[in-house]
């Protein structure tokens, strides 16, 4: 008879705990859906077909906006554009030449900016190598050295850009690897 009455009260306790479990199960799936939804809608309101009148206008805004962001290099979004692969160069030092791996990012503004950047790679490319191979490894080490390089290269891409497209495109290079051996 004891066994029995143990035997019902264990019984009667996993019902309670399977309840439990249960119930808390579903407050944290309810919980996490409210959450999702109430996150991952857009505060933007959503977009409201225009008259004829206005789309007009909408049109002159939008060139606008575009004439602004190519007028100068600092208006504008900032943009980067990767360039395609790593430079790649040797530089003569004090007590042996090294070999230098660089890879480079380029800070632009506006789309214009970015679609021009893109379309003179082999220009910036051509110039960086240049001013790259001019470079001394006993400089290269320090991080003052590093600065002067990226500065210059930002001048010299600047002036060729200056000169094929008619403005300097480019607002900063940005050394995003940098390997000597």
């Amino acid at each position: 008879m004891a066994a029995e009455k143990d035997l019902q009260i264990a019984e009667g306790g996993g019902k309670k705990k399977k309840m439990i479990i249960i119930a808390a199960a579903v407050v944290l799936l309810g919980g996490g859906a409210g959450g999702y939804f109430m996150f991952s809608g857009s505060d933007a309101p959503p977009p409201v077909a225009a008259a004829e009148g206005e789309t007009a206008a909408a049109g002159s805004e939008q060139a606008a906006a575009a004439a602004a962001d190519s007028g100068s290099a600092s208006m504008g979004t900032a943009l980067y554009v990767s360039m395609p692969r790593p430079f790649v160069f040797n530089v003569p030092g004090a007590s042996r030449d090294r070999l230098v791996q660089i890879k480079v990012q380029l800070l632009v503004r506006g789309q214009n900016n970015e679609e021009m950047a893109k379309q003179h790679i082999p220009l910036i490319e051509s110039t960086m190598l240049k001013t790259f191979s001019k470079a001394n490894a006993d400089d290269l080490v320090t991080a003052a050295g590093k600065d002067t390089l990226k500065a210059v290269a930002l001048k010299d891409v600047q002036d060729a850009l200056v000169e094929v497209a008619g403005t300097m495109v480019v607002e900063e290079v940005l050394f995003t690897g940098f390997v000597m051996q």
